[in-house]
């Protein structure tokens, strides 16, 4: 469910590279919309969360279900028709049909404010503070109970990216200078490595991953001037060159990019960062080469989008990691 998105379109590609060489499942999307076509080896069938009738039957024959869909906005009554109701819908039919296994892509938004440092999977309890998170933790719950898996990414990056990296980029553009002592921490991934990482839920022997959580970052977090410097060196941004005080720079960025929640806003500049071993360890693979080769990988198609479309609004995002990167609002 969610094929069409950022990165459960991702998650379509991958799963379809496996099919392909033989190592995995046929696939079927259900979405609204259809996928991009893939040369006939992806299904397409029409279906909307919200509306729970047009789920009856779309899974006979599915064995698993890789559910990320998500809405990330600031309307709590669709957060919570699409999130938690939609997810419950979803549910019920894995249930009729007999589905084996159900891997839902959340968010580490749901753990709410930082910092959090280093934390494993059972360190913290959850505390979300948007509609959106407090939904998908909902939704969590509903999928735990039904013995499904629960992926936890934070800050998501890459072609198709229209929320993270161009709402830092709209941020640095208005306001250059950056809130002194704040080199914060946070947990990246890529969304190719995110998408290889799901697969590998969605492919492997189901049993071990009953109501199981799992963090979804490279190991390494990553520091605020090695990512301000790589958005400067490959997207031409000027990076900040002085410091004001933390309440100063939370004063300019509102007036800079008014849209920008205080839980958002933390999100670049406060630790968030997740130990992800459990996840890589589970999956058998490796967990990419880490930010700076990737960023340079998507650089190309941030620097079109930003020129063709300028910073995308803030508010706006995919599945995949806590309102920047467009995982939880």
């Amino acid at each position: 469910m969610g094929g069409s998105g950022f990165v459960g379109g991702a998650v379509v590609g991958e799963l379809v590279g496996r099919a392909v060489v033989g190592g995995g499942p046929a696939v079927r999307v259900l979405a609204r919309r259809a996928p991009l076509s893939r040369g006939g080896l992806v299904g397409h069938v029409r279906a909307d969360l919200t509306r729970p009738e047009t789920l009856r039957g779309v899974l006979a024959g599915v064995d698993v279900v890789v559910h990320a869909a998500a809405y990330v906005g600031r309307d709590a009554a669709r957060c919570e028709a699409v999130n938690h109701r939609g997810t419950v819908a979803l549910l019920e039919e894995v249930r009729r049909a007999g589905v084996g296994h159900v891997v839902y892509v959340s968010t580490a938004s749901v753990y709410g404010p930082g910092p959090h440092r280093g934390v494993d999977e059972e360190a913290l309890v959850p505390c979300p503070v948007s509609p959106a998170s407090m939904s998908r933790l909902r939704a969590e719950r509903a999928v735990l109970e039904a013995g499904g898996t629960v992926v936890r990414p934070h800050l998501v990056y890459g072609a198709g990216d229209v929320w993270f990296v161009p709402a830092l980029v709209r941020l640095l553009r208005g306001v250059s200078v950056w809130p002194a002592g704040r080199v914060s921490r946070s947990s990246l991934i890529a969304v190719g490595d995110l998408a290889r990482a799901v697969a590998g839920l969605a492919c492997g022997p189901s049993a071990v991953d009953r109501s199981v959580v799992y963090h979804a970052a490279h190991p390494r977090p990553v520091a605020a001037d090695r990512l301000l410097a790589a958005v400067g060196r490959h997207l031409g941004v000027v990076v900040p060159r002085g410091v004001v005080s933390a309440g100063e720079h939370r004063e300019l960025v509102r007036c800079a990019v008014p849209e920008l929640s205080d839980h958002q806003y933390a999100l670049l500049t406060v630790d968030h960062w997740y130990r992800s071993d459990r996840l890589w360890s589970r999956v058998g693979e490796g967990p990419g080469p880490g930010f700076e080769a990737r960023f340079v990988e998507a650089a190309r198609w941030y620097a079109a989008h930003l020129a063709g479309r300028g910073a995308a609004s803030v508010g706006r995002g995919a599945v995949g990691g806590g309102g920047p990167g467009g995982a939880g609002g």
